[in-house]
């Protein structure tokens, strides 16, 4: 079974909470590089990842990250 791509919301909240790429990358741990592919659906970040961005944006991860919805060809 095909799974749907990982579509988020990151770029929107982060930038709800005036945070720069930079600042978000700096409290995740992470490079601000990875912070830009995420953004740009260019890169699904490990579970780890994922849970830091939560809590450091203060949101469910279901809100930030979720699958596309499949069309039936």
């Amino acid at each position: 079974m095909k799974r749907g791509k990982v579509i988020n919301n990151v770029r929107v909240f982060r930038r709800t909470l005036d945070m720069t790429q930079e600042e978000l990358a700096n409290k995740v741990g992470v490079h601000r590089q990875t912070i830009i592919s995420i953004e740009k659906q260019k890169y699904e970040p490990a579970i780890g990842v994922v849970l830091t961005i939560s809590e450091v944006l203060n949101k469910p991860i279901e809100k930030l990250f979720y699958l596309e919805k499949e069309t039936n060809d």
